[in-house]
Parts: structure tokens; sequence; C-alpha cells
């Protein structure tokens, strides 16, 4: 571990809050955006102090330990390695970019619009950092209130519903998270995340503890059959919430099974891998076939998110460096890509006051510069090549054909399913009949600012992903190396089966 000169990760976590305070002093609603825009920007450039993270060794980094409930084995304990690190980035990303998407959305309660944007923003930043059990519960649990307030305060006309059934689903999610913590107190001696990871665990215990973690991430990725919240939720939050949802929320479940089940309960990761893969080749299919028969673009959104979401998974639970490595690059990919095609939606409806495709015909000719950009952020959706995802999708196929030759072939089909869903819409808003399109104006200059940094990474990303690799790949290497090493015994005894005639196995 390295120990943190000074605590970064803590002033992350604690400015947001500050900005909470300091929203309380302005009345005027201008004002109280141009703070919020800010303290977002404060945010990133105090980000910039993680430009020291040492690339090719897979420590911690920025570790801060400070003594919390010492006779309870309670500490403050935060740290970032090659997988985390890569959030906390995506999270600074997508901070200013809410502020600014909910500029003039927002007309209403906006000093409490953006205290929950605050409060939600450092909970994300604690759980990606956190280093301890209790802490990581803590700060997951946290993002619950403000997520909630967000749909059900500035949402859509069905957002009390919508809010309701996303709190119940999280919720029945994530309370089994704290008999996880207990348990592992209990197992392994200690709440600290590096020190369980140490220790090895009884192959019962392991399943119980998978199966609770399981419920949780899936639930939050969403992963299907648990996914029935999301296109409520999705659709029914102000665009702000449904980039957060979709960007990072999401991939706090893909982010629990790389830092927990993994590392801690390799065994029963191995047990249940067919069910997971199983339901991730289902997310990728299902969710492509529902975003291709939607006409409001929320909705085409919130599904492709739960196709692309299943390659995610499907790549983490391969047990291969290419599957893994795919996995988190798409994370930060489709955070990047659905966040901006939320905010184009967001965009259209400021001049349609409908998300509707039939509502936003024939818009290539009146307003070329918005199309141009939704023409950029739906092919990179589909995974066009020299787009950002298609990195993540390419890595995650090929380690699917590592894998297994049939699974990577059921996999393709959720790649062409994409580009039918985004292409559809694409075509008929660029050159169908024009609607009311001729009255509207095209990109003011604060949809300008916003949208160039996103292009810019869509394209830096898909043509240049070094940097990002550099950065995962020694913690990735040292994880699938731990990972393999601690393959089950039952495994080992069917590959020796198999390999040995004499024992009855084939040649």
């Amino acid at each position: 571990m390295v120990e943190a000169d000074f605590p970064i990760l803590t002033c992350l976590i604690l400015l947001p809050l500050l900005g909470c305070v300091g929203v309380l002093f302005f009345k005027t609603h201008g004002a109280v955006r141009r703070w919020a825009l800010g303290v977002s920007l404060g945010e990133m450039l105090l980000g910039l102090f993680l430009l020291q993270f040492q690339m090719g060794t897979a420590d911690f980094q920025f570790v801060e330990s400070i003594p919390w409930v010492p006779t309870w084995g309670l500490q403050y304990f935060l740290g970032v390695d090659g997988i985390s690190v890569l959030m906390v980035a995506l999270t600074l990303i997508m901070f200013p970019f809410c502020v600014v998407c909910s500029w003039r959305s927002i007309t209403i309660r906006v000093r409490e619009f953006h205290i929950c944007l605050f409060i939600l923003i450092s909970a994300l930043m604690g759980v990606f950092s956190a280093l301890d059990l209790v802490l990581f519960y803590l700060f997951w649990e946290a993002i619950l209130i403000p997520a909630y307030l967000l749909i059900s305060l500035w949402g859509g006309r069905q957002r009390d519903f919508a809010a309701l059934k996303f709190i119940l689903y999280t919720l029945a999610g994530s309370a089994l998270l704290l008999v996880m913590v207990i348990a592992f107190r209990m197992e392994g001696g200690s709440f600290s995340i590096p020190a369980l990871m140490a220790k090895s665990y009884s192959v019962n215990f392991q399943r119980w503890m998978f199966l609770i973690m399981a419920l949780a991430f899936a639930v939050k990725v969403p992963l299907f059959p648990f996914h029935t919240w999301l296109p409520a939720a999705y659709v029914q939050a102000p665009i702000a919430g449904s980039i957060l949802l979709s960007a990072v929320m999401a991939k706090m479940g893909a982010y629990g099974f790389l830092r927990l089940a993994l590392p801690l309960v390799p065994d029963a990761a191995h047990f249940f891998s067919p069910l997971i893969i199983a339901m991730s080749v289902c997310s990728i299919l299902y969710g492509g076939f529902l975003a291709f028969a939607q006409s409001n673009l929320k909705k085409i959104i919130a599904y492709s998110s739960l196709g692309h979401m299943g390659f995610v998974i499907l790549g983490i639970f391969l047990f291969n460096l290419n599957g893994v490595q795919g996995s988190l690059i798409q994370m930060v990919n489709h955070g990047i890509t659905t966040g901006a095609l939320f905010a184009m939606a967001g965009i259209l409806y400021q001049r349609s006051q409908s998300y509707e495709i039939s509502a936003n015909l024939g818009l290539g000719k009146f307003v070329p510069a918005i199309m141009g950009f939704w023409g950029l952020f739906a092919f990179a959706g589909f995974a066009f090549p020299g787009t950002n995802n298609f990195v993540g999708e390419f890595l995650i196929l090929a380690g699917a054909f590592e894998r297994n030759l049939w699974l990577g072939a059921v996999s393709v089909p959720g790649a062409l399913l994409a580009a039918a869903y985004m292409l559809r819409p694409t075509q008929k808003m660029t050159w169908g009949e024009p609607s009311n399109a001729t009255k509207w104006r095209d990109m003011n200059g604060r949809e300008w600012a916003c949208l160039i940094p996103l292009a810019f990474l869509v394209l830096y990303l898909g043509l240049a992903p070094t940097l990002c690799l550099n950065v995962m790949n020694p913690s990735l290497k040292n994880l699938m190396g731990a990972f393999q090493s601690r393959v089950p015994v039952t495994l080992l005894m069917d590959k020796n089966l198999h390999s040995n005639p004499e024992r009855g196995g084939r040649p």
C-alpha cells in the first residue's frame, strides 16, 4: 500500500458536502447554478492530484487509514488501485456534466436539487474508494436517499411509481449486504477489505456470501431478471438523474463483483459463474430486443444500458484477462456514451417537448450540429470501430470466444442488435419527414461546451485506449492471478478426470 501525503480522497468526498453548505447562502436560481458549477469544476481540478497515480503496480495508492472504533476493528480506510481509480475519474467527469445538463431543465427547488446531487456524488466517491466493509456499506446505502429524491421530486409524470419501485428494489437488494459485512467480520476477523482478501474461507460460507453479494450487485447493475425497475427510473428521472443512474450508479454493481465477489469468494464465483453468464447473455439479448421495439428515446437508451451492462458482467465472469479488461474499460466507455446520449435526449426535449422519435423527425437539415453529435454518440453506442465502446466490446467478445466458442457465438447477436436499435432512430430523426424543426435553434454555447469534451473522449478512448489499459492492467493481472491460483479442487479434479483415460475420462 502507498500512503497518501495529502488526503486527496477525503477531500474529494468532503468537497461536494461543503458545496451543500454553500448552496444555502444563495437566494437566486442563477447564483445556485453558478455555485454548483464552480464546485463541480473545483472537484475536477482537485481530482488532478490523481494524475500522480503510479502505473505498473497493483498496490492500493493514496491510502488513508485512521482508527475509527478500535474496539470493533473499524477504521476510516480509503485507497484506490487501477480498478477503482477509473471509476473515480468517471464520477469526476459526470459531475459538472450533470450540473450543466440541468441548467435550464430544473426550474423548481433548484437549491434542493443541487444538494441532492452533491450528496450523491460524495457517496459515489466513497463507494469507489472505501477499503473498509462498513465504510463501503455506509456509502452504498447513502446513495439511495438522494437518488430517490431526484426521481420523486424532479421526475416525470409517473415519478412516484418509478421512485418507489427504485427504492424497493435497491433496498431489497442491498439489505442483506449488512449480513455479509457481519459474516465476514466473524469469519475473517476484520472489516478491512485487503486483509479479508488474504484469507481463505470454506466453500459453504463462500457460496452463501456470493449469493448475498450477487443479489445486491445484480439489482444495482441491473441484470436480468432484476432489471424491471430500470425503464421506469431511467425514463421518469430528470436528465441529470438518468445520467447518474446509468453512467455511474450502474457501475457500482459491476465494481462490487470486481472488488468483493471475485477476490473474497473465488470458489463460489467459479461455482455460480454459469448462472451469472446465462443472466448476462439474457440481459444482452433481451435488452437489445426491447430497445429495438421502443419509440421513446429515453427508453431506447435505458434498455440499451441493460444490454451493455450485460456485456460488462459477462466479461467479468469469463475469468480471463481479455474479459476483465474489456469489462472495466467498457464500464468507463459506457458511462461516457450513455451519459452523452441522455444529454442529447434532454437537448431534443427542450426543443420538441417530447422524447418520442415521431416528434423529432427531419432534423439533419435544420439542426445539423445536434444531429452530428447524436450520430457520433449513437455510433459509439453500437461500438462502431474507432469509437470508445468498440474497444471494450471487442475485448469482451474475444474473451468469450477464448472461454467457449458457443458462448462467443451467442453473444455476437447482441452487438448486431445494438446497431439496429441505434441506427433506426438516427435514420428517422435525420432524414424523416420534418415536424416543427424549422423553428428550432441549433446548439447554444453551453451545449457545445458540455458535449465537446465527451465527444473528444469517445474518439480518444476509441483510437488510443492504451492509457486506460496501462492504468488497469497491473490490478487486473493481480486479481486474475490470485483468482486462478485458487481454482476450486472440484474443478481441478474434473480437469484431471477428462485428461486421464484410465480414470474414465476422455483422452
